[in-house]
């Protein structure tokens, strides 16, 4: 989810619906009727955040008989409640973090001052979090990602280390989240999968006019494109609707309910076994422990406001690679005076955003690529990093078009075409049928001075440090990022763009993905939790995000977020059966 337009947004993080949203919350609460636990009563687990990870955490506990409460800061919305209102969604963070409450700071470097509006970082808040505004690309890991520093060597100003796990650990569960939330694509389309133990469960989505150019121009310079695997489902699926092609999936909610979200796949399954309550619009301040380290239940601001705490016998965070590590360092106290679980002190480091790079096409023929999902086609024979090219790193390249009507007049256009009057007016009625996009989705490397912390002067909304991001690209990837830059320009131009132009590849102070800041390994000195997904310092504490992800992968990391979660919620109801909290 990185397009050039949606930079024109505004950033951060608003733990308030909208006042288009809060309209629907009285009939919304009514609906989602389900279990509630007092605060009163010590559940066996308190889930932070219901996105990408903590939808499925909760699902695998709850079905296997625990009590959970999981704390999401933004609404619980319905179906009927998403609407193509482009205002309300991009320009007043209707669905996403909202600068205004939340105060995000940001520098290059540790050197400089951190400073409000200087980057643009975009998550969601809602009961289901991000999956259900993320653009459903669905790509997994290959085996490579596991083993980069084994087969490389280290990469200077980097902190490139192998996963504790490898790809074949986590294949099965890749295989799980396909076919539990229901994932569109076709199984050996690439010769560069990796090996899979079964097929997707349904067929690619049609294809688009971009990818028919795509694959076109790919083929002719020798590449491989395939059908793009999707997080939507392009047939009716366990009772859910299957795509309508509105063209509204990047930062939006699906009416139809087609894309594959926790929102309408494992919530409502964890609701349903009696076991798990959802407890939305309830921002999580701090993790409390005991005099023995362990934790004992989170202390949350509900919707007005009032500060609650609700006990537990564990606890697992599951807010994204920016709010996690953002909880932990302010549950410090006197057993753990840096933030929770951070002996080690890597809690919020190597923090990695994944490269992007833009590059438009404008088209003698119309192609109306604002319908239907983003991309259709894309190619990973760039995937792996060649050492001949003189740097680290490697990715995808897709076809897709990512600009709705504001944002499309307020940046889509060439820099070098009218900006007024009635030429501007028509080149922004010709063009916005006849362009199309061809991008790169590309590593990002951990480097340990990439950073989440507290911001020492500035407070949120409610009193609370922000959060303070320090990050500068390596070297290596913005190397990468220009190299990919070149090779989605040689397809364009093979497609036979008749005008083309790129967003310039530049140090990025935008993110939409936030990684690797919890980071998983075998060695408490160096990682935050083992392979298990329990914190090395904390034997009651979990942690199951992006922020777990050892490397940044190639650009698209959910199904990967997501594999993790089936893994760890597996291996934490185990320890929860075996009495080994």
């Amino acid at each position: 989810m990185r397009p050039s337009a949606i930079s024109h947004q505004p950033s951060a993080i608003s733990h308030q619906p909208s006042v288009s949203h809060r309209s629907f919350l009285g009939a919304g609460r009514l609906q989602h009727r389900g279990v509630r636990f007092s605060t009163q009563e010590t559940v066996d687990f308190v889930i932070v955040g219901s996105g990408a990870a903590g939808g499925i955490i909760a699902k695998e506990l709850s079905t296997a008989g625990l009590k959970v409460v999981v704390l999401e800061q933004g609404p619980w919305l319905k179906q009927e409640d998403f609407r193509h209102d482009e205002v309300d969604v991009i320009f007043r963070n209707g669905l996403s973090n909202d600068p205004a409450k939340t105060h995000v700071t940001f520098r290059k470097t540790e050197q400089e001052e951190a400073k409000e509006g200087a980057g643009q970082f975009i998550y969601h808040r809602l009961v289901g979090g991000g999956s259900v505004c993320f653009t459903a690309n669905y790509w997994r890991l290959h085996e490579v990602d596991f083993i980069e520093r084994s087969k490389l060597g280290t990469v200077a100003g980097s902190g490139l280390v192998d996963w504790p796990i490898r790809y074949q650990d986590l294949e099965p569960y890749y295989t799980r989240a396909e076919w539990e939330l229901g994932v569109s694509g076709q199984a050996g389309a690439s010769p560069f999968d990796p090996p899979r133990s079964r097929p997707y469960p349904l067929p690619p989505m049609p294809v688009k006019s971009s990818g028919v150019l795509f694959e076109r121009a790919a083929k002719k310079l020798g590449l491989h494109p395939f059908p793009a695997p999707m997080a939507i489902i392009s047939q009716p699926y366990r009772g859910r609707t299957p795509c309508q092609h509105c063209g509204y999936c990047l930062g939006f909610g699906c009416e139809y309910g087609a894309k594959s979200s926790t929102l309408f796949t494992t919530i409502p399954t964890a609701v349903a076994t009696g076991k798990c309550e959802i407890r939305s619009e309830s921002y999580a301040r701090k993790i409390e422990v005991n005099d023995r380290g362990r934790v004992t239940g989170v202390v949350y601001f509900d919707r007005d406001k009032v500060e609650q705490f609700q006990p537990a016998r564990a606890v697992v965070v599951c807010c994204n690679g920016s709010e996690t590590p953002r909880l932990l360092l302010m549950s410090q106290s006197n057993l753990f005076p840096n933030g929770l679980a951070n002996s080690s002190g890597v809690v919020g480091k190597y923090l990695m955003f994944n490269g992007y790079s833009a590059n438009s096409g404008v088209f003698e023929g119309q192609l109306n690529e604002y319908k239907s999902i983003m991309t259709t086609r894309i190619l990973h024979d760039f995937y792996e990093s060649d050492p001949k090219r003189g740097f680290y790193g490697g990715g995808g390249i897709d076809a897709r078009f990512m600009a709705y009507p504001v944002l499309w007049a307020l940046g889509g256009l060439p820099k070098d075409g009218p900006q007024w009057g009635l030429e501007y007016k028509h080149m922004l009625r010709d063009y916005y049928t006849h362009v199309m996009n061809v991008d790169g989705h590309t590593t990002s490397l951990p480097v340990e001075t990439n950073s989440i912390s507290l911001d020492p002067t500035v407070k949120d909304a409610w009193g609370l440090p922000a959060m303070r991001v320090t990050y500068r690209d390596h070297p290596d990837d913005i190397a990468t990022m220009k190299f990919f830059q070149a090779r989605c320009r040689e397809i364009l131009e093979a497609a036979g763009a008749k005008k083309m132009w790129s967003e310039p590849v530049k140090e990025q102070n935008f993110a939409a993905h936030l990684l690797g800041t919890c980071r998983m390994g075998d060695d408490p000195k160096s990682s935050v939790i083992d392979r298990y997904h329990r914190a090395h310092d904390v034997r009651n504490l979990f942690i199951a995000d992006g922020s777990s992800m050892v490397t940044g992968g190639r650009g698209q990391p959910t199904a990967t977020i997501q594999a993790l979660a089936f893994r760890a919620g597996e291996s934490i109801a185990g320890f929860a059966r075996r009495n080994e909290m």
